[in-house]
């Protein structure tokens, strides 16, 4: 997932976008499968809880992939959890009729998507208490000091994203840089609602299919860690506490 240093403000809160807004090239088919797919799966962005149950068709687990890139890793997870519901969030309109492709040749009901950032998804159209998951799958690093900003887990991120959890859901993210690795888990450690489910970084799961950037960073030498936390069972009563404080 790319990113960009520009703020937004929508009116409610301002926040550096982690993304960079820009077209790349659109294949053909892609372009065909984003047009006739995202009238049948897509789901616009507005600013009003939407209701899963209804979208879906129906009440399972629900889990929330940011970024998906070219949606090959997203796709092969929906189809091997077809129990499971999943709602991609991705801005980049090759990967998003890159993926659309991959539902319809693969026949998946369980996945929809969003085009659209992230932050606003979260903050505006998911309830508290609605995930069961979230997949962050090797994110845009901004390796430059200067550019540290820009990363997507930061702290306010992390208290949206956990806020967005009921209780025992998990947050799973994965990054082939081993500094950002490390900010990560220091991110996470650090949120009150959320536990570490290994000491430090979790084994590859094995249901995590290798994405483009993973076999990318694995062909230069990179290192790739993975890090699990879920919310804590006694977390209500936390975010009790956290609402109290800020109100």
């Amino acid at each position: 997932m790319a990113g960009s240093e520009d703020v937004e403000r929508t009116g409610r809160a301002a926040h550096i976008r982690s993304f960079v807004r820009r077209q790349g090239r659109l294949s053909n088919a892609q372009q065909r499968y984003h047009q006739h797919m995202m009238a049948r799966i897509g789901v616009p962005y507005r600013a009003a809880a939407v209701d899963l149950d209804l979208l879906f068709g129906r009440r399972a687990a629900r889990i929330l992939e940011i970024g998906f890139g070219m949606g090959e890793t997203s796709a092969a997870i929906a189809a091997a959890h077809p129990e499971n519901d999943y709602l991609g969030v991705e801005v980049h309109t090759p990967g998003v009729g890159s993926l659309c492709k991959l539902v319809a040749e693969m026949g998946l009901t369980n996945l929809r998507i969003v085009q659209h950032d992230a932050v606003e998804v979260l903050r505006d159209m998911l309830p508290p208490g609605s995930l069961d998951g979230v997949h962050i799958f090797f994110p845009d690093p901004w390796p430059k000091t200067r550019h540290h900003k820009r990363r997507l887990l930061q702290p306010a991120f992390v208290e949206l994203l956990a806020g967005r959890l009921r209780a025992d859901g998990y947050i799973h993210c994965a990054t082939d840089w081993e500094e950002y690795a490390q900010q990560m888990l220091a991110v996470l450690s650090a949120d009150s609602l959320l536990e570490n489910t290994a000491t430090a970084f979790a084994p590859r799961p094995a249901d995590r299919q290798p994405t483009r950037f993973e076999q990318r960073g694995l062909r230069l030498g990179h290192g790739v860690w993975d890090l699990i936390f879920r919310r804590r069972q006694d977390s209500l009563q936390a975010e009790d506490h956290r609402q109290d404080q800020l109100a």
